[in-house]
């Protein structure tokens, strides 16, 4: 039996002080694998250590997590992809758990969801962030992770070489889960633990600009994958609006036979006409959309299982 070509794929932006580390454990973890460093522009010297430590660096010009994704899976070539973050901070004793759930059950995705004993590991406003928006999720979608925003994942070579990378910063976790879900593939989740940084190492995550960057990104999915949903609401309330203004306006004209109320109907015509549209929009959006998912379903598909 031919033994799977894993590659570790880990983006790095100023963490001099902890990809050292990083490589050192996943290398431990997995003897075999190829560890590669996706280097952000970092100014540190983030790169000189990764390569000092026997990892392939790469350098990544656009910034932002979501083009280093994108350029990982286009330029590693391998069976299956260990992707986490390089600070250190996930569990890469953990990652020959996650391969062989991986290949015991042919799933093309599995997340280490993030379990902390340290407070200082997984802040509290990080923590409410990544529960309001994993309950949205499962809200607009129907289904979801209990960790969406975990950097720890595994894919497999058609997931990597099947997904069409939108994002552009901290929103790819979004972006790869609902891809996931949206094409119904067979996917996991295991329980990993989550360390705090090293000394001297800071997240790049912003709770309030990146929460809102994902929250963005939630909506425009939905928008994307859900436009019968989405226009539809619009148009409901709209409809709802010209109803709730017609019902006087109709009310008079039973009394007395006259409309009084002239511009309030030229409104409610123009709400009518814009529900209307609301509607058309999404029907004809939908069907754009099944087609695209169909297409995206095909290039997945033409790639063996794991």
């Amino acid at each position: 039996m031919v033994e799977p070509r894993i590659a570790v794929l880990l983006p790095c932006y100023n963490e001099a002080v902890a990809i050292g580390p990083t490589i050192e454990a996943f290398a431990r973890a997995l003897p075999s694998a190829t560890i590669y460093v996706f280097d952000n522009n970092s100014s540190d010297g983030s790169a000189e250590v990764a390569k000092a430590c026997g990892a392939v660096v790469r350098r990544v010009r656009q910034q932002g997590k979501g083009h280093v994704v994108r350029r990982m899976f286009a330029d590693v070539d391998a069976d299956i992809y260990v992707m986490a973050d390089g600070d250190a901070t996930y569990e890469a004793a953990a990652a020959p758990a996650l391969i062989e759930a991986m290949l015991a059950d042919q799933l093309d995705m599995v997340v280490g969801a993030r379990k902390s004993e340290v407070e200082a590991a997984y802040r509290a406003g990080h923590r409410l962030g990544n529960s309001l928006l994993t309950g949205l999720l499962r809200q607009l979608f129907g289904r979801s992770f209990t960790d969406i925003l975990s950097g720890y994942r595994v894919f497999s070579r058609r997931f990597a070489k099947s997904f069409p990378v939108i994002s552009q910063g901290f929103e790819i976790e979004t972006e790869m889960s609902v891809h996931a879900l949206e094409l119904r593939m067979p996917v996991g989740e295991i329980v990993t633990a989550y360390a705090a940084r090293t000394e001297g190492s800071t997240s790049k995550l912003s709770t309030f600009r990146d929460g809102w960057r994902i929250l963005r990104m939630m909506i425009t999915l939905y928008r994307l994958e859900r436009p019968l949903w989405f226009f539809g609401f619009f148009s409901f309330i709209l409809a709802a609006a010209g109803i709730i203004l017609f019902i006087p306006v109709l009310t008079t004209y039973l009394d007395t036979g006259l409309v009084p109320r002239f511009p309030t109907l030229i409104t409610i015509v123009g709400l009518a006409i814009l529900a209307a549209l609301g509607m058309l929009t999404g029907l004809i959006l939908d069907t754009v959309t099944r087609g695209r998912q169909e297409m995206k379903r095909l290039a997945y598909l033409s790639y063996p299982a794991p």
